[in-house]
């Protein structure tokens, strides 16, 4: 994709439990603060794209229009829902992307959002399984922690035990969030704790234990996109040096999940786009929707071989001060996953990193960052190579 779009502007809402809180409330919520924060008038957005994957969540089904309550100017302009499983929000904004390269916009509002936390675990997790092959009874019966379950004792059974780098992933991202007000959970959590089966963390899908698993959540994020001609209007600019979007077969019997060949695709097509190696990179916000996922991510983006990911952990490479952090934001398993949400999440955070805004979490001197949002098991992948224009 040429290099034409930059993000202007972002908004995010805090993650968590936002009781009192509607899906409107959090889409207009977002919206307004990457608009205010933009500094443009509502009138000058030509078109809306939400990212929202629903499910039956909620009753919002049709909540492609909602954002148009920030302000009466929005009235007529054109909105749609975009849907993508956990990439919806990375959908939404490969939408708003496409609309200004085909000339049909210069400036357009990318907002994700999702309410899951007033549903019960069960609900959410069938509702989440619903994003699965549904044409194979066996596929079919599996949820998504017992997916990425079955990632990890492949993983073992071909490589080596992954446990101690998913422990180690997790007590990192638990670390990096204490750090982010928007973080769902701010707590410590040391290796030890995160690598014990006990009461407090117990198996979830075996071997995975809670603490390997994302957070089910509420929040909204929203980003201002214009052409680039456009961002030397603005206060600060961000760049997308690639935006990449591949897609595998979705029944896992037709591919090797844990090869992990879409998202390595993606992120090997976006370095190549943007002409850089994964040695550029100043950090990456990537989809750990559970902490095998992360590990086989290190590996796609070549931070590490196939089967040793966790030298990127213990060679402190992922770590925040080494050479490439990875969800200095806490990521999905700490500042948590409103499915819709995460993708537009993700590069707000990054496009505040590369402004200096990121307040606690700013990693010094960045001007290069690796955004990767995952839909399913390795489905849906988009990769980001984002750059800071001015700042």
């Amino acid at each position: 994709m040429s290099p034409e779009v930059c993000i202007v502007g972002s908004g995010h809402t805090a993650f968590g439990k936002l009781t009192g809180q509607t899906l409107e409330d959090l889409i207009v919520a977002s919206a307004r603060e990457a608009v205010d924060e933009a500094g443009i008038d509502p009138s000058t957005i030509d078109a809306v794209f939400l990212g929202h994957f629903n499910s039956g969540l909620v009753p919002d089904g049709f909540a492609s229009s909602l954002a148009h309550q920030l302000s009466p100017s929005l009235r007529f302009k054109p909105a749609v829902r975009c849907e993508n499983a956990c990439a919806s929000g990375a959908a939404a904004i490969h939408a708003g992307l496409h609309a200004i390269l085909a000339g049909r916009a210069e400036t357009v509002l990318v907002v994700g959002a999702e309410k899951m936390t007033h549903r019960s675990t069960a609900d959410v997790t069938q509702s989440l399984a619903g994003a699965g092959y549904q044409n194979d009874a066996t596929e079919a019966a599996l949820s998504f922690p017992q997916v990425f379950g079955l990632a990890a004792r492949q993983y073992q059974e071909r490589y080596a035990d992954p446990l101690e780098a998913m422990a180690l992933i997790a007590s990192k991202n638990h670390t990096n969030a204490l750090a982010n007000p928007l973080a769902q959970m701010r707590r410590a959590m040391d290796f030890e704790t995160c690598n014990t089966v006990s009461e407090k963390n117990p198996l979830i899908a075996p071997p995975l234990r809670l603490t390997d698993c994302s957070l089910v959540t509420d929040g909204a994020a929203a980003l201002v996109l214009t052409r680039a001609g456009n961002a030397t209007a603005f206060k600060r600019s961000v760049r997308f040096r690639a935006a990449v979007h591949v897609s595998d077969y979705l029944p896992m019997a037709k591919r090797d999940f844990l090869a992990f060949e879409g998202p390595e695709r993606a992120i090997r097509t976006a370095y190549r786009d943007a002409g850089i190696g994964v040695e550029d990179l100043h950090f990456a916000e990537v989809h750990d929707c559970f902490t095998i996922a992360e590990l086989l991510i290190y590996e796609a983006m070549g931070l590490a071989d196939k089967g040793k990911g966790i030298r990127a952990l213990k060679d402190g490479v992922v770590h925040r001060g080494g050479r490439t952090p990875v969800n200095l934001s806490g990521g999905l398993k700490a500042k948590g996953h409103p499915v819709g949400a995460t993708g537009v999440s993700m590069h707000a955070i990054a496009y505040r990193q590369l402004t200096g805004q990121a307040g606690d979490l700013q990693q010094p001197g960045a001007g290069l960052g690796l955004v990767f949002n995952m839909g399913g098991a390795g489905v849906a992948n988009y990769a980001s190579v984002l750059e800071a224009e001015h700042v």
